[in-house]
């Protein structure tokens, strides 16, 4: 299981660079995704729901039609963690 320590700004921004298209905002890692419709983008957020009950870590998001967007946070830490990342890796690989 990953690290749930809070990680330092230098650290999160040295770690983000390996993810695809995340951004750090707010103090969340965030992602916009977009789908050709609806029905996509519910069948994207029922997969990382699942994915997320299995890590016991469960994002912030928000779903208009065809865009899901996702915050990641450790509210436990106080902020970003690498179980964060680990989350994002996951949601990433979930697309086709």
């Amino acid at each position: 299981m990953p690290d749930r320590k809070k990680l330092d700004e230098k650290t999160i921004l040295s770690r983000i660079a390996d993810l695809k298209n995340w951004q750090f905002l707010d103090g969340k890692l965030r992602k916009e995704f977009r789908f050709p419709d609806f029905v996509k983008a519910f069948g994207f957020m029922t997969s990382v729901a699942l994915l997320a009950e299995s890590m016991n870590h469960h994002p912030n998001w928000s779903n208009v039609y065809n865009s899901v967007i996702i915050e990641l946070y450790t509210h436990d830490a106080n902020g970003i963690t690498e179980y964060d990342f680990a989350l994002a890796e996951r949601i990433d690989a979930v697309l086709p």
